[in-house]
């Protein structure tokens, strides 16, 4: 009903008398907010056929098809295809750290970063092996991936030397040092009370 009267008059100077729409400062905005409940979708990608729901969503997405990257790194001169992507490039340069945990103090560059370090202190393990139901804190990590490995038997890396195959890169790394005698740590500053 409330969107039915808000259709009806001009929004151009609206003023949201509800505090959840206060975001829509135009009717573009509110026109967008209603997509993202009704899940239209009124802009389809050429080349793909993904649909958005915002025209400049689509035309980042465009850029992936394009390999289009418009946004320039000042320091380093990488190019990214999002300003949002930029900014989190360029705290590489600065060490800047404005995502902070409320429970330890520390420090991130990005809020998926803090919110899977907040993990630590919830317990939370939101990822789950659909194999063993073993639960893991991201659905990405190096981790889970490897763990799927022990079920599928898949043993990616494998040894230019003599063929044998490893299903994580740092065994893999570690094996080739028996073909090249690398000793990377020196045991000699190791103390007798060390061990």
């Amino acid at each position: 009903l409330i969107l039915i009267a808000i259709n009806s008059i001009n929004i151009t100077n609206f003023k949201p008398v509800f505090p959840m729409m206060a975001f829509a400062e135009n009717s573009f905005d509110l026109i967008n907010h209603q997509r993202s409940h009704t899940g239209e979708r009124p802009y389809e990608c050429g080349e793909c056929g993904k649909s958005f729901q915002r025209s400049s969503s689509l035309l980042k997405h465009q850029w992936t098809h394009t390999g289009e990257r418009p946004y320039e790194c000042p320091e380093c001169g990488k190019r990214f295809q999002s300003s949002s992507r930029l900014l989190r490039h360029e705290r590489i340069h600065t060490d800047e750290r404005p995502f902070h945990c409320p429970d330890c103090g520390k420090g991130f560059k990005n809020n998926p970063d803090l919110i899977t370090h907040r993990r630590i202190h919830t317990g939370e393990r939101p990822y789950e092996c659909p194999e063993c139901g073993k639960r893991f804190t991201q659905s990405q990590s190096s981790e889970l991936m490897h763990h799927r490995r022990m079920h599928s038997g898949e043993r990616p890396y494998k040894c230019g030397e003599c063929g044998k195959s490893f299903s994580r890169s740092s065994n893999l790394i570690i094996h080739q040092r028996s073909h090249t005698g690398e000793r990377p740590y020196d045991v000699s500053t190791y103390t007798q009370n060390t061990f």
